[in-house]
């Protein structure tokens, strides 16, 4: 069972989530925060897997209790991020602060649902929305630093990262690269090996970070 923690400071949108997420059988919200510093202390004594958090909150912003929440508690849980288009620059920081994944607040139920799954494996989810809209403002943004690992990557596992950072999923790489997705998720498990990173976030981060992504 998925221990979900949900953290909103809109009333409605918290029983809308909680709505989604209680239905499915391994996940369950077990709590709720009206705002970050509530949504932090919560994380602390609430034992839960995975946090979904909106980015704009009072009292502590998202980014603000993203990193609050993984500096204090033990074992931190995974937080998922909530986001709007209007909320842009906020995202660039949330992926540093440690976010595990990005989903849009109109986006399909299901993909909140896949996202906290994903982050309770371990893993990241960035809702391809969020990515596509904002790729080239972090882009330009991004500091630019010299490429550590990228020598180790194959031709192909670097059209692989790429992908990945443009917000593509395993499918949606296959058909671009007319492979398998067996054979995609086997060379983003080896580029995340090759680079020393954890997640598909952390590719998005690195990609950022070392001016890979080319936004023409």
């Amino acid at each position: 069972m998925i221990r979900t923690l949900l953290a909103d400071d809109q009333e409605p949108v918290r029983w809308a989530l909680r709505l989604v997420l209680d239905a499915e059988e391994d996940i369950e919200v077990v709590d709720e925060a009206a705002d970050g510093a509530e949504a932090v202390e919560k994380a602390r004594w609430r034992g839960v897997d995975v946090v979904v958090l909106d980015l704009r909150m009072p009292r502590l912003d998202g980014i603000a209790a993203i990193r609050r929440i993984a500096e204090s508690v033990n074992p931190a849980p995974a937080v998922v991020a909530l986001t709007t288009f209007d909320v842009d620059e906020y995202l660039f920081g949330a992926l540093q602060a440690g976010a595990a994944g990005f989903v849009l607040k109109d986006s399909e139920p299901a993909l909140l649902i896949d996202a906290v799954r994903a982050a309770a494996k371990g893993q990241g989810l960035i809702d391809p929305q969020v990515t596509r809209r904002t790729i080239r403002r972090f882009a330009e943004l991004a500091p630019r630093r010299p490429p550590a690992g990228l020598d180790l990557l194959t031709p192909r596992e670097r059209e692989v990262l790429w992908h990945v950072a443009h917000g593509m999923s395993n499918a949606e790489i296959a058909a671009a690269l007319t492979v398998g997705e067996g054979t995609v998720k086997t060379h983003v498990a080896r580029v995340l090996a090759k680079l020393g990173l954890r997640t598909r976030v952390h590719l998005v981060i690195y990609a950022y970070e070392h001016g890979l992504l080319n936004t023409s």
